[in-house]
């Protein structure tokens, strides 16, 4: 194998248009400037050696031979100038790989070189290294793609590195990250979603009505009625219906009927869910507890009713990033819901039909129901163990209305007798909390599982003394082997 005698590369700073001229004013540039770099590997041929040569810069090849003729494979990737019989000047023009050879007078090949052109990344190396303190991270340069990989302390130190790296690029798509978080750390979130509601409902007035007949014929219109507008049934506080004859030459009989309604309801609800959940920083969990109810979604070709299932209950979705400093930035997603008739569907038989258009069957039907929903979604960012409202709702709905017989009710003392009224005042009050914790994996007997210490009752246990599990301590008795956790005493000052 030829051994070539020397190889030195010259790194310059600019390219002119002119090959000739390039060579003529970087003449002095080349000689101060010039760095040695090895070539690193050989290639596969007999002579063959590799050149990795950075985008946009240019390299001095000193040839141990004199040389002759000079052939580039792809002059789009890097071009060769041939200044001396043993010295020539490569260009890197494009990221790419290429071939170039060297042949003496005879026809012989001196140097065939194999050349890549990549991104300079030293300048990308210096940049992450005073962007990123504390991370170890490796740029390299594939194709046309930059390839990060190595470790950084945190989440937000591997997205300062791909921030910086995008803007190296001439695409942020190119860069490829391969990073990894040094001791990735754990998040529990809980949340506490608190709702009250209080209803008030009153109710008060004279349900009267009245038939009147005359001499056989009964009016179209012959019923005086003042009930509730709401649909709300009174207690019935007391009443009084007769029936009075007219006797005269026509006859006549009248029925009078009263009922005294009133009604006070007062309501209040309370719900209060509290889902907890764990994830690794950077990563999504979920947690759903509740259950899956059927919605049709349409029919196959024999008419049956294709179905999906929706989930519902207490649902919870998050996303943690450790920051720098502690702090934490969620991007949470709350649910809350529940199988309701307000807004339901029903939907009626079908009949089925034969090509011939007979009616074969009847596809029963079916009733849809509706989710009572409270949702949240949104990003936060907190330290470790503080809490946050995210979401809150205050609602207060008042609802009047009054029953009467026009002008009648408006008489004094008598047109309280021809009038109802129905008042309903709901009020509603929602709060969502978050709190995230920090936490780290502990030994199992540290912690308390709600099944703990249970035991079933007795046969005999259950059937004389009523008991649904076991008693195996009284109040007040000692209990060995369970000390106080946390500080415990008095302070005197």
């Amino acid at each position: 194998m030829r051994t070539l005698l020397k190889t030195l590369i010259g790194l310059t700073a600019a390219l002119a248009a002119s090959a000739g001229a390039a060579l003529a004013a970087q003449a002095p540039a080349e000689r101060a400037n010039t760095m040695q770099i090895v070539i690193r590997e050989p290639g596969d041929g007999r002579v063959s050696e590799r050149l990795d040569l950075p985008l946009g810069q240019a390299a001095v090849l000193h040839l141990p031979v004199d040389a002759a003729e000079v052939m580039v494979a792809n002059d789009s990737v890097a071009d060769a100038v041939v200044r001396t019989p043993r010295r020539a000047l490569l260009l890197g023009q494009a990221v790419g790989r290429t071939n170039i050879f060297f042949f003496d007078a005879d026809g012989q090949i001196i140097l065939d070189l194999d050349v890549r052109v990549e991104r300079d990344m030293a300048g990308l190396r210096e940049a992450l290294t005073r962007f990123v303190p504390g991370g170890r991270i490796e740029a390299e340069s594939m194709n046309a793609n930059i390839v990060l990989s190595g470790t950084v302390p945190s989440a937000s130190a591997a997205d300062a590195a791909l921030q910086v790296a995008r803007r190296w690029a001439d695409d942020p798509d190119q860069v490829v990250s391969f990073l990894a978080i040094e001791g990735r750390e754990q998040v529990m979130l809980r949340v506490r979603i608190v709702e009250m509601k209080r209803t008030i409902v009153r109710q008060l007035g004279v349900n009267l009505a009245a038939d009147l007949s005359t001499g056989g014929a009964t009016p179209t219109v012959n019923r005086i009625n003042t009930d509730n507008a709401f649909g709300l049934a009174g207690a019935s506080l007391g009443g009084l219906s007769g029936s009075m004859d007219l006797l005269n030459a026509l006859g006549g009989n009248t029925r009078l009927g009263a009922t005294l309604t009133a009604l006070e309801r007062i309501g209040l609800v309370r719900t209060l869910a509290e889902p907890n959940i764990t994830a690794i920083s950077g990563e999504a969990a979920q947690f759903l507890a509740g259950g899956e109810f059927p919605v049709p979604v349409g029919r196959d070709r024999d008419g049956n009713i294709t179905i999906e299932f929706k989930p519902f209950g207490v649902g919870l979705g998050f996303t943690p990033v450790v920051l720098s400093e502690g702090r934490i930035s969620l991007r949470i997603s709350t649910e809350v819901s529940e199988l309701s008739n307000e807004g339901a569907i029903s939907l009626g038989a079908t009949p089925q039909f034969d090509g011939q258009g007979n009616v074969i069957g009847t596809t029963g039907g079916i009733t849809i129901p509706a989710l009572s929903v409270n949702r949240t979604q949104t990003t936060v960012e907190l330290p470790s163990g503080g809490s946050l409202v995210i979401a809150g709702l205050i609602k207060e709905e008042t609802r009047q209305a009054m029953d009467a017989v026009p002008g009648i009710e408006r008489l004094p003392v008598l047109g309280s007798l021809f009038r109802s009224r129905d008042f309903a005042n709901n009020e509603t009050e929602l709060v969502v909390l978050v709190t995230p914790y920090l936490v780290d994996p502990v030994n199992p007997g540290a912690l308390e599982e709600p099944g703990e210490g249970f035991a079933a009752a007795s046969m005999a246990s259950n059937l004389i003394l009523g008991r649904l599990n076991r008693v195996y301590a009284a109040p007040g008795a000692r209990v060995d082997g369970r000390g106080w956790t946390g500080p415990v005493g008095f302070v005197l000052e």
